[in-house]
């Protein structure tokens, strides 16, 4: 499935601005070409939800970056407490995967389930996400994941593939506009020691 021409067709079928988003962030580099490519689309909140961010010290300096952007394009902010037992909680027997494994696959699964709760909870009319801008991701994984959980809490998903049409690279320039730190590595402490080796 081609997830661009998906999402495509969702958002030249919408009334503009008119639709709720519930955008999960991994970070504020990513999102950016992210928002600049959707927001005249949706009425977006981005919700900032990642616990697999260590140590807590660099979650807090993810955190701020994702807050500073956000004021700059004036997009409303959504945040849940830091929980990183509940990602660890997670991938019990799969620490030792490879980046892009099976443990990587339970924790865009852990992001994008609090994301869909959130958003039927609060009435949103999607929910989303900006991990498939990195080009170190699978989109067709992400995008499954997306579908089933739209399926289990009756709520519509945003099919996308941000990295297509340069959104990666796109992503790198309004990081260098917006001086927004860019990490170098995922998150968790297992991609950390990878990036390392």
């Amino acid at each position: 499935m081609n997830y661009n021409l998906e999402m495509k067709s969702i958002i030249n079928n919408l009334e503009k601005g008119h639709n709720k988003l519930l955008l999960h962030s991994c970070c504020a580099p990513c999102s950016s070409s992210v928002i600049e490519q959707i927001k005249n689309y949706f009425d977006i909140t981005v919700l900032y939800y990642n616990p697999n961010i260590e140590p807590q010290e660099e979650y807090q300096k993810r955190k701020s970056e994702q807050k500073k952007l956000l004021k700059e394009l004036n997009i409303k902010y959504y945040e849940i407490d830091y929980l990183n037992e509940e990602f660890k909680n997670k991938i019990i027997g799969y620490e030792n995967e490879p980046e892009n494994g099976f443990r990587c696959h339970l924790c865009y699964e852990l992001r994008l389930e609090k994301t869909a709760e959130i958003a039927k909870e609060k009435n949103y009319d999607y929910f989303g996400t900006t991990l498939t801008v990195s080009p170190y991701k699978s989109s067709k994984i992400i995008n499954e994941i997306g579908s089933k959980l739209a399926e289990k809490y009756q709520i519509k998903y945003l099919f996308s593939d941000f990295k297509k049409e340069n959104g990666y690279q796109r992503s790198i320039e309004l990081s260098k506009k917006y001086n927004l730190y860019r990490q170098n590595y995922c998150g968790c402490l297992y991609s950390r020691k990878e990036n390392e080796e």
